[in-house]
Formats: structure tokens, C-alpha cells, sequence
């Protein structure tokens, strides 16, 4: 029965089969290095505590987001302050204004359509000839395929967990958590959209990639729930430059 299963199903990538001829490079070279170093010493610290400090990281960025809303609400307002007597800061304030919008640097309400994704509640001790654990997963690339397909039905703002995204925000999975801006996310992962929810709804229907989500949705028991509401996202928070790439010219 698994084997018909998978004539119809589409395999999701994970990257990982690319990945693991470096990965096991990388690792020969860890082992070395650290046999070199270490010297027959353990290395580790006992007060090592990797969850502890994502949290802290987690926090601190929250910390620094709201710092950088602060300071930005603070330019916002020197400038309507020095605009009635400088026309260049009165044009440079109006065109700033008119992009805010599509840049994403100003709060919005309207309609949403919301989608929930999760792992799979249930993984068989034994698996499924084909199968594996990574299939009882959502994977980076699910996450993006519902963000993509949500930005092609016209979404005018986005949210995914409680951060507000722009075309540029990278979103990116480490194991079973997503990271977003500095913060670390389990899943469900919850992306929600404004826009028209017909268009939005046909979008996701629409999309080649979430179709093959959806395959593995009834295939293995991930999770995948959409709904409508309407709902006001505030303005993004992080910096709206490009940092690891340049817009062609």
C-alpha cells in the first residue's frame, strides 16, 4: 500500500540530500579539530545551555524590535515637526508616506485568510517503505510556498506567528523550529494574510508547491487548516535594507 501511495505522491525536498556529502566533510574536519584541541579535555561546558540561550537571543531581538519602533516613531515625528518650515523635508515626508504601505512600515486592517500548518501528531514507530521522518514534518519550503502563493493572490500585508513580513523577510527552519528575524518559532506555524480572501483562497488552491504539501497533508498527517476573519497588523518592525543581496539596476 505505501509503494502505491507513492506513485501518486511528489516528494518534498528538505535540502538535506544535497547536503549531507558536506555535512559529512564538515564533520570529519569538526572531529579532527576538536581531537587536536581538545587533547583528551572535554570541550563542553558543563553550564551549556543552547535552548537558554535561544530564548535570551529571542528576547533580546524582541527587545531591539521595539527599540527600532521607538526610534523610528521618533524620526516620524522630528520630521512633522521640522517639515511646515523646510520644503525638501516636507516632499521627502510625503513621498516616505505614500510607501509606506507597500513597504509594509504601516499598520492595516482588512479581511484575512489564515493558514495553520503543523507536524504531523503522530509518527509510526515503524515506518512506511519510502517514507521517513523528515515526511512527518513541515519543512522551510512549505512555509514559503503558502507565503509565496498568498503574495501572488494580491496579499496587500502579511504575518507570519506574530511578526509582520515584507517581500524581503527570509524565512528559514532549523530542524523543527522556524526562525524569522532573530526569533525562534515551533510549530504551528501560522501565516495570515490581508487582502481579497477569494483571491487569496484561490492562490493557495492554485499553487503547484502547496498542492504537493496538501499530497503529504493526507498522506501522513500534517496539518494544514485555512480561515477567514478579518484582523489589523502592525507595522513591520526590522530593518527594510538588503543585507546579504542588492537589487539588480
Amino acid at each position: 500500500m505505501a509503494d502505491q501511495r507513492l506513485t501518486w505522491l511528489t516528494r518534498r525536498p528538505t535540502g538535506w540530500s544535497a547536503a549531507v556529502p558536506l555535512v559529512a566533510l564538515g564533520a570529519g574536519l569538526l572531529f579532527a579539530t576538536s581531537a587536536a584541541t581538545a587533547k583528551g579535555t572535554d570541550l563542553r561546558s558543563s553550564t551549556s545551555d543552547v535552548p537558554g540561550l535561544i530564548r535570551e537571543q529571542t528576547r533580546q531581538n524582541a527587545i531591539a524590535a521595539q527599540r527600532v519602533a521607538s526610534l523610528r516613531a521618533d524620526v516620524d515625528r522630528l520630521s512633522a515637526l521640522q517639515a511646515p518650515g523646510d520644503r525638501r523635508v516636507t516632499q521627502l515626508t510625503a513621498d516616505a508616506d505614500a510607501l509606506k504601505l507597500s513597504a509594509g512600515t504601516q499598520g492595516v486592517s482588512g479581511p484575512t485568510v489564515r493558514v495553520s500548518m503543523t507536524d504531523a501528531k503522530t509518527v509510526p514507530d515503524t515506518l512506511p517503505d519510502g517514507f521517513t521522518v523528515d515526511d512527518y514534518v513541515v519543512h522551510q519550503q512549505d512555509v514559503q510556498a503558502v507565503v509565496n502563493a498568498l503574495w501572488r493572490g494580491g496579499a496587500e500585508a502579511m504575518m507570519l506567528m506574530d511578526q509582520r513580513i515584507i517581500s524581503t523577510s527570509a524565512v528559514r527552519c532549523v530542524g523543527n523550529t522556524l526562525i524569522l528575524q532573530g526569533r525562534v518559532y515551533s510549530p504551528p506555524y501560522v501565516i495570515t494574510a490581508i487582502g481579497n480572501p477569494d483571491d487569496l483562497q484561490a492562490a493557495l488552491d492554485a499553487s503547484p508547491t502547496v498542492g504537493i504539501y496538501k499530497q503529504w497533508v493526507d498522506a501522513v498527517g500534517l496539518g494544514y487548516d485555512v480561515t477567514t476573519g478579518r484582523e489589523t497588523f502592525p507595522a513591520y518592525a526590522g530593518s527594510i535594507n538588503l543585507q546579504d543581496a542588492r537589487a539588480a539596476k
